[in-house]
């Protein structure tokens, strides 16, 4: 590709409102333009970065026996009030009617369109095991969008989908996926852990999600590195230390004015884990009390499965008419009509409460004991806590999810027919998988790692070009010539090369290639008349090497071999 002939809009200055280094390289080294909040154009040389990404993820899906297929963007409401889901998820769907009326939606995911085909397909026990795979667009109203290409309203995602006859036959298929995954992410060369999740409106029996170490990330892993536990922190489980000791016995305390953890801990002079938080909820039976440490937080989608359904923190006059006091003074203590779920941290020790009146609380309060409560593992686990396999200190990471892998079983199956007849002519639900990948995140995950002051270092194989060729004046006779004989010379031999061909100063020529950070730049200067060589550098390294003309390919071809 010449340059002159081509769109690539590089820009000298971040934009405005990026945050994300992904975000503003991606801009700045024109891969991407944002159309509007979460919606993007890729440019050329994007696309060619998601093209190279798509091609690594389809010899993988091909290679343990995946068949790709095309399903729509537009579906009928039907078939997500069949499974469940149309009442169940929110405004992140997009939500239409045809014009006769018909309820429909853009797809934000396709389980319910395969378990309707898989219906209509499958009908015996020979027809399984089935993978079937796309490529496509998808539609999520983010609240939010931010950080680039990111965290979109449209995007585009690998999913597959694993037709089986058992949940043995299930689990050959996941684990499948799951090595298939480790492949295409180490091609792609971006650094990765592979981590427990929740699969929360996704349903199932279990999941995995494939995550990649980033300040831009929006979700956090527990990790330990003495014994490879890895869990999202909505999964995982720390061992917290022990509760400071006490002896106190049960008794009401005057914290007058004090409403918060740290204003009773300041006011009694007490360690805040000295002291329950107790967080009201409405949940679909009415009220619930969450309690944990006080030094520690909450997390939501833990209290969600606890729940078996999602809750809403109430507000402060839902919690006056069902406590009968104002938030701040809140405890465990006596409470009638509402769930009372503690932190398994609390089973040991006492602690301080609110005694659910104005400027009171109790001290020398013993869970289980002093109240009656439900126990479950409630709280975020924090960096420094231990491992709850081996003990050692877990520590916290920031990451971006590129990928997730479920174990759905039949909650689809069952719920849209998608049924077969067994080796005995019994008809048997199908057991289903889900598996999802995005491109655009695998692309701006590699830049988040991959980048330094003056651009992005690509990796080789998803590189949106192998070499930047560079003449340095497009004006000498000789450079050009050489230019365009190497340019051949290495197309030629299977090499991507982007060729400089403006009429622009050296400098700003340097700049953008760093910019764009394409594997090799190849400079034709002043050396090929005095010396007969060119400059051959590797942008991670910035090594330079001075390569006689007729040696170009071949010393590339080397290089190649060790460029991750």
């Amino acid at each position: 590709m010449r340059w002159t002939r081509s769109l690539i809009p590089t820009l000298r200055d971040d934009p405005a409102d990026a945050e994300a280094i992904s975000h503003k390289l991606m801009v700045r080294a024109g891969l991407v333009r944002q159309l509007a909040a979460g919606i993007y154009v890729y440019l050329p040389l994007g696309l060619r970065v998601i093209e190279k990404v798509n091609a690594i993820i389809r010899e993988e899906m091909n290679g343990i026996g995946g068949q790709e297929i095309e399903m729509p963007v537009l579906h009928p409401a039907e078939i997500w009030q069949q499974s469940g889901r149309w009442d169940v998820i929110g405004g992140e769907m997009f939500r239409l009617k045809d014009r006769n009326g018909r309820d429909m939606c853009l797809g934000m995911t396709h389980e319910e369109v395969i378990a309707w085909l898989a219906a209509r397909e499958i009908r015996s026990y020979r027809d399984l095991p089935q993978i079937w795979y796309q490529i496509q667009t998808k539609e999520r109203d983010e609240a939010r969008p931010r950080s680039g290409v990111l965290r979109t309203r449209e995007f585009l995602m690998k999913d597959s989908y694993t037709l089986d006859p058992d949940a043995a036959a299930l689990e050959i298929s996941y684990h499948a996926h799951k090595d298939a995954y480790c492949r295409i992410f180490d091609r792609c060369g971006i650094t990765y852990v592979v981590v427990q999740s929740d699969p929360g409106m996704m349903g199932g029996s279990g999941s995995h999600e494939f995550m990649a170490p980033s300040a831009a990330g929006e979700d956090d892993v527990a990790l330990c590195d003495a014994c490879g536990y890895a869990a999202n922190v909505e999964l995982a489980r720390g061992v917290p230390s022990a509760p400071p000791p006490s002896d106190a016995k049960r008794e009401d305390v005057a914290t007058p004015g004090a409403r918060t953890i740290a204003e009773v801990s300041a006011q009694l002079k007490i360690d805040p884990a000295a002291t329950i938080k107790t967080l009201v909820f409405i949940g679909p039976d009415g009220p619930v009390l969450a309690l944990v440490r006080g030094d520690h937080a909450l997390h939501e989608r833990k209290l969600a499965r606890a729940l078996k359904a999602e809750g809403r923190p109430a507000h402060p006059e839902e919690v006056k008419q069902h406590l009968g006091v104002a938030p701040g003074s809140i405890g465990p203590i006596g409470v009638r009509g509402a769930r009372v779920i503690a932190d398994e941290s609390l089973r040991r020790g006492r602690y301080v409460v609110g005694a659910n009146r104005e400027g009171f609380h109790v001290v020398g309060v013993a869970p289980g004991a002093d109240f009656a409560c439900e126990w479950a593992d409630l709280q975020v686990a924090l960096a420094g806590e231990g491992c709850p396999n081996c003990g050692k200190p877990l520590r916290i990471e920031r990451v971006i999810e590129v990928g997730n892998i479920f174990k759905l079983g039949t909650k689809y199956s069952v719920s849209l027919g998608a049924v077969y007849l067994d080796e005995r002519g019994q008809q048997q639900p199908i057991v289903m998988g889900s598996y999802g990948i995005g491109p655009a995140r695998i692309a701006a995950a590699a830049v988040e790692q991959r980048h330094d002051a003056d651009g992005i270092v690509w990796p080789w194989a998803i590189a949106p070009f192998h070499v930047h060729l560079v003449p340095v004046s497009v004006k000498d006779a000789g450079q050009m010539a050489a230019a365009e004989e190497i340019y051949r010379a290495l197309r030629e031999a299977g090499f991507d090369v982007l060729m400089d061909d403006r009429e622009e100063r050296a400098g700003v020529k340097f700049k953008d290639a760093d910019l764009l950070g394409v594997p090799i730049r190849v400079t034709i200067g002043n050396a090929l008349a005095k010396e007969g060589v060119v400059e051959v550098r590797q942008r991670a390294t910035r090594a330079d090497r001075r390569v006689p003309r007729a040696d170009v390919v071949g010393v590339i071809r080397e290089m190649a071999q060790t460029i991750s």
